[in-house]
């Protein structure tokens, strides 16, 4: 097989699991995303990795994620920096901006996305020691797929390895296996409301 030909392959592999997600994602019902979503909250809050760190970045739910929010509150909570990324659409990056209110200081941003407004300050990448990553959708190998922009693939390798990657997704966001290219980025841990997989990565 081409070079062209596997992309195209991997390209419709993922939209396929993609779209398969999603659609059993939104018919899951609101108030049970709820309750699933502060089992998945106190899972990770009660993980060593997220009671050691003082940076912390946290993602910001959208449409019918899990609502991370409850993680930022409780990280606020315990006196801790907390960040959320906001899309820099020039250089297609994602930059950590501060959060200390997550009413005031949070607006819709890139394509609706809840985003840090612009005037929040920006933390450096090196003092960053936990990153709460969002997918789509993950397998037991701790393969992750997005929404298909790459942004975390881009972000992570500028975060220092000691900052444990973790991710949160209902458990019917497990598949067999995701499609990976060889620059999509793994995570340690994925917390669901009914189990936590720990992936064993290889040293940095």
């Amino acid at each position: 097989m081409s070079d062209d030909a596997r992309r195209v392959s991997l390209r419709d592999a993922k939209r396929s699991v993609r779209e398969r997600v999603v659609a059993a994602r939104d018919a899951l019902a609101p108030d049970w995303r709820t309750r699933a979503s502060e089992t998945i909250a106190s899972a990770i809050a009660a993980m060593d990795a997220f009671a050691r760190a003082r940076v912390v970045v946290n993602t910001l739910p959208y449409r019918s994620e899990w609502d991370a929010t409850l993680l930022a509150a409780r990280a606020l909570a315990e006196g801790k920096v907390v960040a959320a990324p906001r899309v820099d659409p020039a250089s297609r990056m994602l930059r950590p901006l501060r959060i200390d209110d997550l009413e005031r200081d949070v607006e819709p941003g890139y394509r609706g996305i809840p985003e840090p407004r612009a005037s929040r300050p920006e933390i450096g990448l090196d003092s960053i020691d936990f990153v709460l990553v969002p997918g789509l959708a993950f397998d037991a190998a701790g393969r992750r797929l997005g929404y298909g922009g790459g942004y975390y693939d881009r972000l992570l390798p500028f975060i220092p390895r000691r900052a444990p990657r973790i991710a949160g997704a209902f458990d019917m966001q497990i598949v067999d296996a995701v499609p990976t290219a060889p620059h999509d980025i793994a995570v340690d841990c994925i917390a669901t409301e009914q189990r936590t997989l720990r992936v064993l990565q290889p040293p940095a």
